[in-house]
């Protein structure tokens, strides 16, 4: 017994032996990395307002850019937190997987295209903030790829509510335009997100600022109103056993939920749009306590309460949907390959915009 523990003990010593060697590891790898600029030694296109250091310098090969993961510059948090959210969204798709039948049942597709659409937006983030500043090209490309995320995620976000959270008097209302029109928003928002990036500096910035954010947040409005209408109607729908039971629900363990994922994308956009606290403290922000950082943190706890309020409404609401979508899923699936549709005409829109910068950048180059 003691060998055994012992052996077990030595084992252990070994493997933080390796944990403390990485630092040197990685060192060893790339000796030679360069260190990070001011924001009066890079192009205007790549500054952003009270950031004053932590530039990473441009046209560096890949290698230093996909290594600058663990180095330290004014895009690491950034990276970080979507590269871990991603992680956590993917920890909980396989913990579900293990009790929802995603292939079978084509009323757990709606929660499958949230799961995939989350994964999605914070991976394209992820790549974003790691490569984009690769060159001024490449800075363009990586945020188009982002805001094709996050149109996906509108998409995700507007099934998702559609199938599970929506009342059936919301139902009634909507039923024959909520998704197409959240198709349209969902392109428009990628087009509008794509177009003022195009325009940044030749725009002014709350020129720029409404092309963007104005389709997004009418696409966020019509996503969500499902959840909010059955939020502004829950206190008094379920007041009562009898009343739940009418509408093939007992009890409402989702609200909180839903609730939660309101509150935390309302803080998300909160500092998305304004750049704080940096505002304040003018480069003392450089590397930590930039407001789009806390715009990257609310929007992954907003996203984990969305995907478990959906969870929870496809077991304890499946009456009321399959009495509103169809006993056999078949707007489940029509869903599912509108979803694939929609993401192909967003990369078409990214792609489009990635050569209009390409011309742009080429007429620039042949002037000079």
């Amino acid at each position: 017994m003691a060998t055994i523990v012992m052996d077990r003990i030595g084992r252990l010593f070994i493997n933080l032996q390796q944990v403390r060697a990485v630092p040197q590891m990685l060192t060893e790898v790339a000796p030679s990395m360069p260190g990070t600029l001011r924001d009066t030694e890079v192009p205007g296109f790549f500054r952003e307002r009270y950031i004053h250091a932590g530039y990473r310098p441009l046209h560096q090969g890949w290698r230093y850019y996909f290594l600058s993961l663990f180095q330290r510059h004014n895009e690491t948090i950034n990276v970080w937190t979507h590269l871990l959210g991603s992680l956590l969204v993917l920890v909980k798709f396989l913990q579900l997987a293990e009790t929802v039948d995603f292939i079978h049942d084509a009323h757990a597709w709606p929660l499958l295209i949230l799961l995939l659409s989350s994964l999605a937006y914070m991976a394209c983030s992820t790549v974003a903030h790691l490569l984009a500043a690769k060159s001024e090209f490449y800075h363009y490309c990586f945020f188009f790829l982002d805001y094709v995320g996050v149109a996906q995620y509108q998409y995700g976000s507007a099934v998702a509510h559609f199938y599970y959270a929506v009342e059936p008097d919301y139902h009634q209302w909507v039923s024959s335009v909520f998704m197409p029109t959240a198709t349209f928003l969902c392109c428009l928002s990628c087009l509008g997100c794509c177009y003022g990036k195009y325009r940044n500096h030749s725009l002014r910035v709350w020129v720029r600022k409404v092309g963007q954010v104005v389709p997004s947040a009418m696409a966020y409005a019509w996503d969500t109103s499902p959840v909010f209408h059955r939020l502004l109607l829950w206190p008094t729908s379920h007041s009562d056993d009898i009343t739940a039971a009418a509408s093939g629900v007992v009890g409402d363990s989702a609200i909180s939920f839903h609730g939660g994922q309101v509150a935390f994308f309302l803080s998300s956009a909160f500092f998305f749009t304004n750049p704080l606290p940096e505002r304040l403290f003018p480069g003392h922000c450089d590397f930590l306590g930039q407001g789009h950082q806390l715009f990257h943190v609310f929007l992954v706890i907003c996203t984990l309460c969305q995907i478990q309020a959906s969870h929870l409404d496809y077991l304890g609401r499946r009456p009321l949907y399959t009495q509103l979508h169809g006993e056999r899923g078949a707007a489940a699936t029509i869903y599912l390959v509108q979803y694939g549709v929609t993401q192909v005409v967003c990369v078409c829109i990214a792609v489009f915009m990635a050569r209009k910068v390409k011309r742009l950048l080429d007429c620039r180059d042949k002037s000079k």
